[in-house]
């Protein structure tokens, strides 16, 4: 419940003062309240169910009107003060009236219904009023993203190595500086994980693009208006997006934050280690903690103040599962056996019968029949649990084609170089939007 006053700041803790210092204690968060039963709070932190359920519910009718879905709840109406003789003062008591009731006006026997107070935020005409677009100067990329990168949000440009990330992230730290529609006219902050900025590639894209020779000098994007900085580690990283950056954006005005790459020094800081220490759970868990970390304070900075955040992804390869292998070999493995042993069983009989008649005669009882046939028999394969238990379509593997960039493709040559980008589904959710190259 850390983050309670962070969500709603005017949310009124004070009916619900010994629950929260509870649920603080149990690190139970705003997120938990809205996902998880009240009985299962209630059962973890050993408080009365219907406080618990109260507790939640008020959570949610906060978060409902300060969105503007629902009315805000009626003020409670002020009790009179007590009377001088110390006993509170109660309703006064209705007097009979015996002269006849004059007609009521038709909009007192009716009164109109109040029109309600809900009202969002934000209407569509006002959403589509406040889109930002920065232009990617390519005018068939602008149209399938509505534009260009949406102010506000947190994009994510993924892709193999040399697939042009480097360039696109260039590109934009150029069209930021454009006037609207194709930029926000303002300033941008390039932070590299990896190697510098190529300040040589940038004045030749700003020197050889038809569209920034045509405007006018007063108008033309300058690298003066590039800021940029190097994050070799992850302290270093955490501590400039932290604290530094902050103070430059409210400074300088900055309208695009590029961070290249994401993935640089979280698989040197914790794949490293936890290869070194065998403690892999362990620093996966604190990778997750500090993704989430990261996610957060950039869409904080990208909603404070308007702004496009950029962020590079590397990938990986993706592998078939091995258990649709396992069990198919496993199948012909079985039916060829099957097969095979008529023919190896005649063979073997036919040699016995030249060599020892009596043998033959034999091994053809019903006993050693019986016995023959149940050492023959193939043995059996059991598939993983999770073929038998789960459907396939609930499974990441048939789920991740939709959310990294790959295997969405419904032509069958695409499927052979699947790939899938660093740091997880953890660091998926964290993002608005993955473009990939």
């Amino acid at each position: 419940m850390t983050d309670l006053l962070r969500v709603l700041p005017h949310f009124p803790v004070g009916q619900f003062a010994r629950l929260i210092r509870v649920l603080e204690h149990h690190d139970i968060s705003t997120s938990d309240l809205l996902t998880l039963e009240a009985a299962d709070i209630a059962k973890r932190t050993h408080q009365p169910l219907p406080d618990v359920t109260r507790f939640c519910r008020a959570v949610l009718d906060a978060l409902h009107t300060d969105l503007g879905v629902s009315p805000p709840p009626p003020r409670p109406t002020p009790r009179q003060p007590p009377s001088e003789s110390g006993a509170e003062a109660g309703p006064e008591p209705e007097v009979p009236s015996r002269s006849p009731k004059a007609p009521e006006a038709p909009d007192e026997i009716n009164p109109p219904q109040a029109a309600s107070t809900s009202a969002l935020k934000d209407t569509a005409a006002s959403l589509a009023a406040q889109w930002q677009t920065i232009s990617t100067l390519d005018p068939s990329l602008d149209e399938a993203l509505g534009g260009g990168i949406p102010a506000g949000y947190v994009t994510e440009i993924t892709g193999e190595s040399g697939a042009g990330k480097t360039q696109f992230l260039l590109s934009l730290l150029l069209a930021v500086q454009l006037p609207p529609p194709h930029g926000l006219g303002r300033p941008a902050l390039y932070i590299s994980t990896e190697a510098p900025l190529s300040t040589r590639r940038l004045a030749q894209m700003l020197a050889a693009n038809p569209l920034f020779q045509r405007l006018p000098p007063a108008e033309r994007p300058s690298l003066d208006n590039i800021i940029s900085t190097a994050t070799p580690d992850l302290e270093s990283q955490d501590h400039i997006l932290t604290f530094q950056v902050p103070v430059e954006v409210e400074r300088r005005g900055i309208g695009l934050i590029v961070l290249d790459s994401v993935a640089a020094n979280y698989r040197a800081e914790f794949e490293r280690s936890s290869a070194a220490t065998g403690r892999q759970g362990f620093n996966m868990g604190a990778r997750t903690a500090e993704l989430v970390k990261l996610g957060m304070h950039l869409r904080d900075l990208a909603q404070r103040h308007n702004l496009a955040v950029v962020v590079a992804n590397q990938v990986a390869d993706r592998f078939t599962p091995l258990t649709t292998t396992t069990t198919t070999i496993a199948t012909t493995t079985a039916t060829s056996s099957l097969t095979r042993t008529p023919a190896s069983s005649l063979h073997q009989h036919h040699h016995q019968y030249n060599t020892q008649q009596h043998t033959n005669q034999t091994q053809s009882s019903p006993l050693a029949s019986r016995s023959h046939n149940n050492n023959n028999k193939p043995p059996s394969y059991s598939t993983s649990p999770s073929s038998t238990t789960s459907h396939p379509s609930l499974t990441l593997d048939h789920q991740q084609r939709w959310f990294t960039g790959w295997g969405d493709d419904p032509c069958p040559s695409a499927q052979h170089a699947l790939k899938t980008p660093s740091l997880g589904l953890v660091w998926t959710t964290q993002i608005a939007a993955r473009i990939a190259l």
